[in-house]
Order: structure tokens, then C-alpha cells, then sequence
């Protein structure tokens, strides 16, 4: 079995990048293998491990087609609609509560007005 090359933090060559690095290029992995590794050491736990692709045979991302637009929209309508009053709350309603604010504090409000 052939393990892979690991590098100490901010040492790795040149023409190796993380995932998130070939996002802000535009730029993704487009299937190939770890080329590298990356260890951050840390003192009591293990290492924190960043996996590398090679630049040169990352492929560019693919673009957000209508439907992908779309479906993203309808999604982040959802995330926003309260299932008590089926109003637009405005933000994005935390999962802790399932329900937007004024629903789930009802009291709250009568005792604000």
C-alpha cells in the first residue's frame, strides 16, 4: 500500500492546492486522487490533516444551470417559511425551534405590546 506525501503546514511545493483553494480559482478536482497531504499539528489532539490535488488536472467548475438556480431558491424559501403561520420570517428559521420567533414565544409579543 503506497501512502501518500505529507507535508508540515505551509510547506507544501508549489502546484498543489486544497479544495478550497481551487474553489477561489474556479476550479475543482474534477475526480482525481489526493495527491498530498497537509498536518497542522495540534497539542492535544491529533493533527489537523488538509488533503491536496494537483492544480494541473483540476477541471473549472461547472456553472449553476436555471434549474439548479431555481431548485437553490426554492430551498432558501423553505429554510424562511414558518410552518405555524406560513409567513416569510425574514430570515432563515433556526432548526432548534422549528418555527419563527414570534411563534415560539407567543407570550413575548403580547407582553411587547
Amino acid at each position: 500500500m503506497a501512502s501518500i506525501p505529507t507535508y508540515r503546514w505551509h510547506l507544501a511545493p508549489d502546484g498543489l492546492a486544497t479544495i478550497r483553494q481551487l474553489k477561489a480559482r474556479g476550479l475543482r478536482p474534477g475526480g482525481q486522487d489526493v495527491a498530498a497531504q497537509l498536518e497542522r499539528p495540534r497539542r492535544r489532539r491529533g493533527p489537523l490533516v488538509a488533503y491536496l490535488y494537483e492544480i494541473d488536472k483540476a477541471k473549472p467548475v461547472r456553472p449553476m444551470t436555471p434549474a439548479k438556480w431555481a431548485a437553490l431558491s426554492k430551498a432558501n424559501t423553505a429554510r424562511r417559511t414558518c410552518p405555524e403561520c406560513g409567513r416569510d420570517a425574514g430570515y432563515v428559521i433556526p432548526t432548534l425551534l422549528g418555527m419563527c420567533v414570534p411563534c415560539a414565544y407567543p407570550d413575548d409579543e403580547q407582553r411587547a405590546a
